[in-house]
């Protein structure tokens, strides 16, 4: 059992972010109405019960929630190559000249200058293709770069919006579905770029955002293009020597000057999952309110901007475990978590949420 050391007096290794989960409570389907999920209200010494649509009774006037408003893409494609081998690409981002960055599962690698005849969705027969250019982002890289083309020059979000299937994580063990389309996406989602949704906010609905913005809670956006990366569990026992995966970020002037003046009012900032969290402070840590980062976040972070958290329940060993921790202290996100498994929460991206302030 870890010590009860503050995370400043001891070293956290990787084993430290382990637990054991039951398969069971891996959540392979979203409650029935987005608000209905389970709330474990992690904001006192002792967990409390509630449901989602409680939420604004933890709230108050003033409290500022900061959602990633990224769309999830659908960014899974199959096809084959010229000697008819199967291949499966996930686009994790899209550059110009209709380039775009992917990962690739294929039995044999396709030697540079291949082009891939990929599917096409039912009722379409556009000579929908990748040509393989090279690594990503050099060499020695672990993604891939291609050119996606059609006959009719379709750009890549087109492309993928017609012909691609939404990238459901991994613990998720069904094909992407109708059901899938409509709730793996926030109701707000805006800006097209992620490989995964910022699970969070899948819970807010059109009246919880009612029953907030009646009672003066207010809301701003972000925007973070969640990659794959998000569910790479951490591998190196030695935290340090963990390599963090890239995301792109992006804080409007608007959203800079709203948590400006709550600040300066001196009420809450509430990121709504750890992508907002990620973009927040990256951008207090840097100034800057664009750009890739790769911020890892473990137990002795200094926070700057983040005062309370909405969250799903994480991977073990994950980056985003630590990350809760390193917010509300190891040893509460820990009771956290046994309350959470005692009490058949459900886990992961369709599964329940906490509310934690920051320790």
């Amino acid at each position: 059992m870890p010590t009860s050391l503050q995370p400043t007096e001891r070293m956290f290794t990787l084993s430290d972010f382990d637990f054991q989960l039951p398969e069971a409570l891996i959540a392979q389907h979203p409650a029935p109405q987005r608000s209905a999920s389970r709330l474990l209200d992690g904001t006192a010494s002792n967990p409390v019960d509630r449901i989602f649509r409680d939420l604004p009774g933890l709230l108050r006037a003033g409290d500022l929630l900061v959602f990633n408003d990224t769309k999830v893409i659908n960014a899974r494609l199959f096809g084959s190559k010229p000697s008819g081998g199967k291949v499966e690409l996930l686009v994790e981002r899209v550059l110009n000249g209709n380039q775009v960055v992917a990962h690739m599962r294929v039995s044999k690698k396709p030697e540079v200058g291949t082009t891939l005849t990929l599917e096409c969705a039912s009722g379409h027969n556009d000579g929908f293709s990748a040509t393989l250019l090279g690594r990503w982002p050099d060499n020695n890289g672990t993604l891939f770069r291609f050119v996606l083309s059609n006959h009719s020059g379709d750009d890549p979000y087109t492309l993928m919006e017609r012909h691609g299937h939404l990238p459901l994580p991994p613990y998720i063990t069904h094909s992407d579905s109708a059901e899938d389309a409509q709730r793996y996406q926030t109701v707000f989602a805006k800006n097209p770029g992620a490989v995964a949704a910022p699970t969070a906010a899948l819970h807010f609905d059109d009246a919880l955002f009612e029953t907030l913005d009646s009672m003066g809670v207010k809301k701003a956006f972000v925007t973070l293009h969640v990659g794959a990366g998000t569910f790479q569990p951490v591998k190196t026992e030695n935290l340090a020597e963990h390599q963090m995966h890239s995301e792109w970020y992006s804080i409007s002037p608007e959203t800079q000057q709203t948590i400006a003046n709550t600040k300066a009012a001196g009420c809450r900032v509430i990121a709504v999952g750890t992508t907002s969290v990620r973009t927040l402070e990256s951008w207090a840590q840097t100034g800057q309110t664009q750009g890739d980062t790769n911020i890892f976040i473990t137990p002795g972070f200094a926070f700057k901007v983040v005062d309370g958290l909405i969250t799903n329940f994480h991977l073990p060993k994950s980056t985003l475990m630590m990350l809760v921790s390193a917010f509300a202290g190891y040893e509460h996100i820990m009771q956290l978590y046994t309350h959470a498994i005692a009490q058949s929460y459900r886990f992961f991206s369709y599964g329940d949420a906490m509310l934690l302030t920051r320790r």
